[in-house]
């Protein structure tokens, strides 16, 4: 439902786009997941055709998206990272309007709006207008707005920023189930928590090139990293775990004495965990907790793109722009 090839866009002496390729499947979310600067919004805003690309090509259900915009911004829903509403006009005039510029007609138009006010628990707010809504209401009727058409392809722009956390679930959670109905979706984010959740598959990008791709667990198991972590009952406990812990042979173990913590890297996965649970048995040493631990998406993001993400999900080398 989306192709992309070769796509490359320059600003000046800076690539925001070098050659990128994607494919979504029908009914399925692609998460682009990058640090600030990336391409992220640029790739959305050449395939929703709003800025035409400097090389390469790319379709949208099956239509060239240079040869044949109209057709394309016909089937498509768009909501992009800064919310499209008009603040004098109230939230009900706002979809009622969209469902106009769709040609919905009047009709389908207002019981769209009325349904997707409902949805996005605007109902109280319907009729007062938009300068008055909080941040968070402003993203929701954006987010409404943009779920108007029923459109076949779905293109979320960081679309919970801003979003509180019940918000965002609830956000999640229309998404999956527009997905289930058949939707297409390219999702940006840069809450990881977000593409772990949400993404069948994973398109890791960096300088505007595709750095890496697949699902959430097979980029887990790209970048490596699975430990063991044991807490002891008893500190005493702490240096004989360490013992058991250091003849999985496979790095240096780490020791927290304050929280009796021992960790230890691993490459074999369950054989290692089990291999540990047996040894601290024969030494008789009791655990509060033993866990196999996989690499996190933050893991990823850090070791493909050489930065952290924080806990709000943003880059902590630069805002939420691109």
């Amino acid at each position: 439902m989306i192709r992309a090839s070769g796509l490359a866009k320059r600003y000046g002496k800076v690539r925001a786009l070098d050659g990128l390729d994607l494919a979504v499947p029908e009914g399925t979310i692609l998460s682009l997941l990058g640090p600030n600067g990336a391409g992220k919004t640029t790739a959305v805003r050449i395939l929703t055709t709003l800025l035409d690309p400097d090389s390469g090509s790319a379709e949208v259900a099956g239509i060239d998206v240079l040869r044949n915009p109209g057709e394309v911004r016909a089937r498509i829903g768009v909501s992009g990272q800064n919310a499209a509403v008009d603040e004098y006009l109230t939230g009900y005039e706002n979809l009622d309007m969209v469902g106009r510029l769709y040609g919905l007609g009047r009709r389908l138009s207002r019981e769209r709006a009325r349904e997707l006010l409902e949805r996005f628990d605007l109902t109280a707010a319907a009729n007062r207008p938009v300068k008055t809504y909080s941040g968070g209401m402003r993203r929701r009727l954006d987010l409404a707005g943009a779920l108007i058409p029923q459109a076949s392809v779905l293109f979320l722009d960081e679309p919970t920023t801003g979003l509180d956390p019940r918000s965002r679930t609830d956000m999640w959670e229309v998404i999956v189930e527009l997905v289930r109905g058949g939707t297409t979706v390219l999702l940006t984010t840069q809450y990881l928590e977000e593409a772990d959740r949400l993404a069948d598959d994973i398109v890791v990008i960096d300088h505007g090139r595709a750095i890496a791709r697949g699902t959430a667990d097979q980029l887990k198991t790209q970048v490596g990293g699975e430990r063991v972590e044991i807490v002891v009952a008893e500190r005493s406990g702490v240096e004989g775990a360490q013992r058991v812990l250091s003849r999985l042979g496979d790095g240096a173990v780490a020791v927290d004495e304050h929280s009796r913590r021992v960790t230890a890297p691993v490459t074999s996965g369950a054989e290692s965990l089990i291999e540990a649970l047996r040894g601290l048995d024969a030494a008789g040493i009791a655990v509060h907790d033993v866990a196999l631990r996989r690499p996190t998406l933050d893991d990823v993001f850090l070791t493909l793109t050489g930065r952290a993400a924080d806990q709000n999900g943003a880059t902590k080398d630069g805002g939420s722009g691109e």
